[in-house]
């Protein structure tokens, strides 16, 4: 398998981040195809008590590069990434693994 972490930076508003992830992004990444498994988590903590280096964190599971390459070329794909400028105003670090 595939998955694409996406790791939000922390907003300048949090309130209205939240707002447009959940009334416009999440919809929108529901649309893309051959998703397998799709997870949203808040970060509310590090082990060791420091500020977390990140807001959100989105997980999203392909069952191949080729299904992932697919799902971004997409419309719905292209339409999801373009978004993320539009609230993540922390800024966005997006890393693909392959679990084994």
């Amino acid at each position: 398998m595939i998955k694409v972490s996406v790791l939000y930076g922390h907003p300048q508003d949090a309130s209205a981040f939240e707002e447009h992830y959940a009334q416009k992004h999440l919809p929108l990444a529901a649309k893309m195809p051959n998703v397998k498994r799709f997870e949203a988590s808040r970060v509310v903590g590090t082990p060791d008590g420091s500020p977390a280096p990140y807001y959100r964190i989105a997980e999203v599971w392909y069952d191949s590069d080729e299904e992932l390459q697919a799902s971004m070329g997409s419309d719905e794909g292209q339409a999801t990434v373009a978004d993320i400028g539009n609230f993540a105003t922390g800024g966005a670090t997006v890393v693909i693994s392959q679990i084994d």
